[in-house]
């Protein structure tokens, strides 16, 4: 009996989780059509979003360039003893410019971003709801869905590209870096390997998804912080559940933006 009762009670949690998960994602669902209907209705707060610009976008370029830079480095490195048993070496330009371009750079700033950004607009937003600042805004008039979740959502989506690319970047320069040393491989002829190999094919989707990466990073942040339970507990949980839920939601919008790329690729 009590090993039934346990695996009762096992399944009753399983089932609630389950039942939270959908719920979530309906509420997440709503909080998106919300932002859709405030993103076209005056007034607009460009002081605010250019400044949510600079706070996302110019903050994290240190730490995307370091990731970035390593990553170059650490995929040369390990893919050249490889290239080299098959004397492919010649090919490591083109194979690791398509790798990053298309996949690696755009994923893992995106899961940096989502790390640092959106659990700082959950905490920011969380603080700011536990200490009833959000509830002073709209009792006062003041929108703050307007001047809060819009702006922080749309400064996310407007400077991931610009991070993607920047990361791309230095991560073909460290990798080049590492064919100039070990292969004798100039710069500029490694960049024009690259640059060749590349399509738009290649180049296209890689943008298009970071406009999507970036806006799941600053939908999920906002909810999690502008719905966060009261007390200090509530904020650190809407912080680390909003890295969480983004992580999780960018690997399933890399699938769809890779799964649709390939249709329309192979057309």
């Amino acid at each position: 009996m009590p090993e039934k009762a346990t695996v009762i009670g096992l399944q009753q949690q399983m089932a609630d989780r389950i039942k939270l998960f959908f719920i979530q994602i309906g509420d997440l669902s709503y909080f998106a059509g919300r932002f859709f209907k405030e993103v076209l209705r005056p007034p607009f707060e460009f002081r605010e979003l250019l400044r949510q610009c600079y706070q996302m976008g110019n903050r994290s370029l240190m730490l995307v360039g370091i990731t970035g830079f390593i990553i170059g480095l650490v995929l040369t490195l390990q893919s050249r003893p490889t290239l080299i048993q098959f004397g492919a070496v010649s090919w490591m330009p083109n194979m690791v410019g398509i790798s990053i371009v298309r996949e690696i750079g755009p994923v893992i700033t995106a899961l940096i971003c989502a790390g640092r950004i959106a659990s700082g607009i959950g905490a920011e937003l969380g603080s700011m709801r536990v200490t009833e600042q959000i509830d002073a805004m709209e009792v006062s008039g003041t929108n703050p869905f307007k001047y809060l979740v819009v702006t922080r959502i749309l400064a996310t989506t407007l400077m991931l590209p610009l991070l993607v690319v920047f990361g791309d970047l230095v991560a073909l320069y460290g990798s080049a870096l590492v064919e100039n040393l070990k292969g004798d491989v100039s710069f500029q002829l490694y960049f024009n390997t690259v640059f060749d190999a590349l399509a738009y094919g290649d180049l296209v989707p890689a943008t298009v998804k970071s406009f999507f990466f970036g806006f799941v990073i600053g939908l999920v942040g906002c909810y999690k912080g502008y719905y966060s339970k009261k007390g200090t507990a509530g904020v650190g949980y809407a912080a680390n559940t909003a890295v969480v839920m983004a992580s999780l939601l960018l690997f399933v919008v890399d699938f769809i933006a890779v799964f649709v790329s390939d249709i329309f690729y192979e057309l």
